[in-house]
């Protein structure tokens, strides 16, 4: 059972200037896919959600937004944390969710299993929050699509083997799809459905 001290504590300090912050970050991120972005105001969420991830589901969920937690995070203090500070509910269903949070070291469902918009409606898809060892140090792949000039890298530590399989399918049924939020201590990348991705060339 979850302390009230761990339901109650760990929001923004100043709640309405923290969010607006962790706000233009994200849309900065989501503009300069692949960019390694620092949430300047923080949270202190319950284990094992990650500060960033936090911060993000402080920033984006509210009473209309259903959310779906992995079940070591939904055995946790998390699903009433947020629900205490946002006004958000968890749902079993993968489909039904707006937002989807995965702690670090859990095992990636198949981005196929949440809701993956419709072609009128693109945007009823599941923003995917998921914690990862490091943003750096990983596997390196070439990132190109909208708000990248040319191409970038990103080198994520933490992916599972499956990952590329996962986006390469996703980015395939555009303009439907996920979009991801890859989340590691205060830092975040951003990928929207529109970044492609493939393995550096040696």
């Amino acid at each position: 059972m979850a302390s009230q001290s761990q339901v109650y504590a760990g929001a923004f300090a100043d709640p309405v200037f923290a969010a607006q912050s962790v706000f233009r970050c994200l849309m900065d991120g989501f503009a300069r896919p692949g960019t390694i972005k620092h949430i300047e105001t923080t949270s202190a969420p319950p284990a094992p959600l990650g500060v960033a991830a936090g911060a993000v589901a402080l920033t984006l969920c509210d009473h209309d937004t259903p959310i779906w937690l992995t079940s070591a995070l939904g055995k946790s203090a998390v699903p009433q944390w947020i629900a205490f500070h946002t006004g958000a509910s968890a749902t079993v269903s993968k489909t039904d969710a707006r937002f989807a949070f995965i702690e670090k070291g859990a095992a990636f469902p198949g981005f196929d299993q949440f809701s993956l918009g419709t072609q009128e409606y693109p945007d009823r898809s599941t923003t995917l929050v998921i914690e990862v060892e490091a943003l750096t140090g990983g596997q390196v792949l070439t990132a190109k699509g909208p708000g990248i000039k040319g191409e970038t890298e990103i080198a994520v530590k933490g992916l599972p083997d499956v990952f590329l399989g996962f986006w390469t399918a996703n980015r395939a049924i555009f303009p439907r799809g996920v979009d991801l939020v890859l989340t590691a201590g205060d830092r975040l990348v951003c990928l929207p459905r529109t970044t492609r991705l493939s393995l550096k060339e040696a």
